[in-house]
């Protein structure tokens, strides 16, 4: 971790924070000794509607402010009023509500149908219909996509297949014909992607349609893009070329809040659900990750992302000390250029108070984002995860090193700062020092990933 890959700012800012330098320690002070500097303003939500690997008749809810750490926001969401659910894919449609589409029925059984449901809140839904995909001599229709074009129209694809070979199947899109979603086009066959792919989700960037589609034979998912929705597509990436492994599908992509991209997949091969991040549209792709909490318990899941009111924000311009939110006499402090956390009270020396505070500026890699600068005009930045203070050289490097991302805390008074530029990893303390590590979903980790800013000791 002694360079940054190449993204866009606002992702170097989450991942900066998370990545405090190791010249920095938490001093303690004695609790309700200053007042806590929180405010708020916009956040990202990002919302997944999984159906469970143990129970494929419902479907939970979860959310989550980095696309990493998941959680339950409500169990058994949606259960449709007969058949199953699987396969849900969310949108956010222009009448406000949510919507999903789904598989209904289980792998075993012939299905000509998806399904449809909606809500206001992402968590309590309504069933609307099963509608009956029209394609003669229809044995299943399956995974259902949303897909939403520049040019405002809603679209599913869905991949089906007919009774001649009903375990071949090929990617159909579907347009609605109406606002309310309830009439729809007659299904087109995506030319260029052929038969024997399923799990068709597609992203748009430019004038260019980017599809990534699991190949039944191989098990590999691929890759193929095209100049129009209907295709011609062309795959140009097969086997393992992205190092994501076989017996892979699902595929489903966000934009991240730094301009990367992060593809989710549900490795059923061996009952882990990855993710995987690309910044580069879609050359080279990050190793795949396990997904924290939800990895073992989803299945097949979109993803929406959205920004909300009422997330943590800090004033910038301003000095701060950094409380540890789970162990409240211990705050960041520079020692040596690392940053650790000690104890620092009220009769602590002049010089330890001063070292554990720090002016906050705007992110130096993106301006959404947060940089910490001590007293000398050193920045926190992360090296070898290892949280230290720098000089500035000037680099897009350091940039992105010393850029964080807010996100909420573990206590309501605390915040959490992302790595700009390795999303998912967290500014933490470990053994009184501060370091720069991957999120693994835990209680004990949002703890000592959350602290509390407050008025500066010094």
């Amino acid at each position: 971790m002694t360079s940054s890959p190449p993204t866009p700012s606002r992702r170097a800012l989450l991942r900066a924070m998370a990545a405090l330098p190791a010249s920095a320690v938490l001093l303690g002070q004695t609790p309700g000794l200053l007042g806590t500097c929180l405010l708020y303003g916009s956040a990202t939500r990002y919302t997944i509607v999984p159906f469970l690997n143990s129970n494929d008749g419902t479907v939970n809810v979860y959310q989550s402010d980095d696309a990493t750490d998941f959680r339950l926001a409500k169990s058994s969401a949606y259960t449709p009023p007969s058949n199953r659910i699987r396969d849900a894919s969310i949108f956010k449609h222009t009448d406000g509500y949510y919507y999903i589409t789904y598989t209904t029925h289980t792998w075993q059984d012939v299905s000509t149908t998806i399904g449809f449901a909606r809500s206001l809140d992402r968590v309590n839904w309504t069933f609307l219909y099963d509608y009956t995909v029209p394609i003669a001599n229809l044995s299943r229709a399956w995974a259902p996509e949303w897909f939403v074009d520049s040019d405002g129209s809603v679209n599913v694809i869905v991949s089906c297949s007919t009774a001649n070979d009903q375990w071949i199947f090929t990617p159909y899109r579907l347009r609605a014909t109406n606002s309310s979603l309830t009439a729809w086009s007659s299904p087109v066959a995506l030319s260029g992607i052929g038969a024997n792919h399923i799990d068709t989700y597609i992203v748009k960037i430019g004038s260019t349609y980017h599809a990534f589609t699991k190949n039944e034979t191989t098990k590999y998912i691929e890759y193929a893009t095209a100049s129009s929705l209907n295709g011609p597509y062309t795959i140009s990436r097969t086997g393992n070329w992205a190092g994501w492994g076989s017996y892979r599908e699902g595929p489903a992509l966000v934009q991240l809040d730094n301009g990367g991209w992060r593809i989710f997949f549900d490795g059923y091969g061996d009952g882990t659900y990855y993710y995987s991040d690309s910044y580069d549209t879609f050359a080279t792709w990050s190793a795949p990750a396990a997904l924290p909490v939800v990895s073992g318990t989803a299945r097949h899941f979109t993803v929406i992302k959205e920004t909300v009111s009422g997330g943590p924000s800090l004033a910038r311009n301003v000095t701060r000390s950094f409380q540890s939110a789970n162990f409240s006499t211990r705050y960041w402090q520079s020692q040596s250029s690392l940053l650790n956390l000690p104890v620092v009270s009220g009769s602590s020396t002049t010089a330890e108070k001063q070292a554990a505070t720090f002016t906050v500026v705007a992110g130096l890699a993106d301006a959404g984002g947060y940089s910490f600068r001590d007293a000398a005009g050193n920045y926190l930045r992360h090296w070898d995860f290892r949280a230290r203070f720098d000089a500035n050289n000037g680099t897009s490097t350091f940039a992105k090193d010393a850029t964080f991302i807010a996100r909420t805390g573990s206590t309501s008074n605390s915040l959490r700062f992302e790595s700009y530029n390795y999303p998912g990893y967290y500014l933490r303390h470990y053994n009184y020092q501060l370091r720069v590590d991957r999120t693994d979903g835990t209680a004990l980790f949002r703890q000592d990933s959350s602290f509390v800013p407050v008025t500066a000791l010094a």
